[in-house]
């Protein structure tokens, strides 16, 4: 297989993205358009393209020529018959070859943040992961840069899945992360991550929305089609009635209260939940006013900010739920579904108001509500304070990626001195923790 040509002088460089963008999740999409908010104003004349599970949203809302990423468009759905498995299993080797061809259309391919590098959800080996491989494999063989950049990541039991990410993660060039726990979990499964940087998640480089009037008393509950994680399949229904169950619960108990309450979700997997929460306040009121129950779909990440802005109070188990809500120095719950909303709470400061959302105690999260209710101008302060820091720190690591990747006209010598120095800078933080309040 030839290699990619060396970029000749006066070529603008090529730079593509990479993942499941354009599918329906906001916090994939936010995390791209910062990058790609990046490479515009750090490389105008560049040439952009993504390699996607999406690429009719990704062409049409980010001006982005887009390839889909995977030959079966039935890959993410569960094959039924011989035709679908015979298809499915021809997809991925004509992906190998399509992959191939688009990694040597560019000098640079970013994978934007994400949780690429976990198996927090259910998840497939030869899905995502063999995707991700294919792409780090051939930008090896073909001369192209590939960059993990503020990925999220955890150390992953099954073995097909764990070999592939740990492949994928040392056959990357540039690898960086949103924060410590993904850094130690791939340490844990063999990478040497010694010299790799963490830095805020990206989507705190997103322009953050101006402030809108805040509602009164209302509280925002990001939801989320929550079944377990990948190891948790043989009991994923039950898993997902106890949390629709209780979420529900947490709803109708800020009705009764006479709050304002709308649901929030982060991917399109999520609406269901919301249809199932609205028909059963709708169904079965129990003294309550589903009227004051508000919901709507929201198609980015930027604009969920901006809405969630306006809360009181945020309850949210995605983790761009929680960032999003916290970005705009929303008061802010987490029901964690895994240890990067804890990283990110504790980061910001705010450790003690998280639950696991397997099992959360309605009556516990009634007082962390209480409790932040009261800490309000505190805890906004704080957030205001923690947001300006993670931005510009995020800034700082784009600003020093381009020159460190990016291969200059007529030659790639300077690229491994560059790379060096960035990968030197191997922690870049929000800050001490704030001083306790006074009681």
């Amino acid at each position: 297989m030839r290699g990619r040509p060396s970029r000749s002088r006066g070529r603008p460089p090529a730079v593509g993205v990479f993942g499941l963008l354009g599918s329906g999740n906001l916090g994939n999409d936010g995390s791209m358009a910062a990058v790609l908010a990046h490479v515009r104003s750090a490389h105008p004349d560049a040439r952009l393209g993504a390699l996607c599970a999406g690429p009719d949203r990704v062409a049409e809302r980010y001006g982005v020529p887009a390839t889909r990423m995977n030959w079966f468009e039935g890959e993410y759905r569960t094959a039924a018959g011989p035709r679908a498995i015979a298809l499915k299993a021809l997809g991925k080797v004509v992906d190998a070859f399509r992959t191939a061809a688009w990694v040597r259309r560019h000098d640079l391919v970013i994978v934007p943040g994400m949780g690429v590098l976990e198996a927090t959800l259910p998840l497939r080996p030869w899905g995502f992961p063999y995707s991700l491989f294919l792409l780090c494999a051939t930008g090896r063989l073909l001369g192209t840069r590939i960059a993990l950049v503020g990925v999220g990541a955890d150390e992953i039991r099954r073995g097909a899945t764990r070999r592939l990410i740990v492949w994928s993660a040392r056959l990357a060039h540039f690898r960086s992360y949103r924060d410590e726990l993904s850094r130690d979990a791939l340490a844990h499964m063999g990478v040497d991550t010694a010299e790799d940087p963490v830095h805020p998640d990206l989507a705190f480089a997103l322009d953050l929305p101006t402030a809108g009037a805040r509602y009164g008393g209302g509280v925002g509950v990001g939801v989320m089609d929550y079944s377990g994680s990948n190891d948790d399949r043989a009991d994923a229904q039950e898993i997902r009635a106890r949390y629709l169950q209780r979420i529900t619960e947490v709803v109708r108990r800020l009705l009764r209260e006479g709050r304002e309450v709308r649901l929030f979700t982060g991917d399109e997997a999520d609406e269901v939940v919301v249809a199932e929460i609205l028909a059963e306040v709708a169904t079965r009121p129990d003294g309550v006013d589903p009227a004051k129950l508000h919901a709507g779909a929201t198609s980015d990440l930027e604009t969920l900010m901006g809405q969630m802005g306006r809360m009181d109070l945020v309850v949210a188990t995605r983790y761009h739920n929680v960032l999003s809500a916290l970005a705009v120095a929303t008061p802010t719950i987490s029901l964690s579904y895994a240890g990067k909303n804890d990283a990110l709470m504790a980061d910001m400061g705010f450790a003690e108001f998280c639950q696991p959302v397997r099992g959360f105690e309605v009556d516990r999260l009634f007082e962390q509500i209480a409790e932040l209710e009261d800490r309000q101008h505190e805890v906004r302060a704080t957030l205001t304070e923690r947001t300006e820091q993670a931005a510009r720190r995020v800034t700082e690591v784009l600003a020093q990626l381009s020159p460190a990747l990016l291969p200059p006209a007529g030659g790639q010598a300077a690229v491994s001195t560059r790379l060096r120095t960035l990968t030197r800078r191997s922690t870049v933080d929000v800050g001490p923790p704030p001083a306790p309040p006074a009681r």
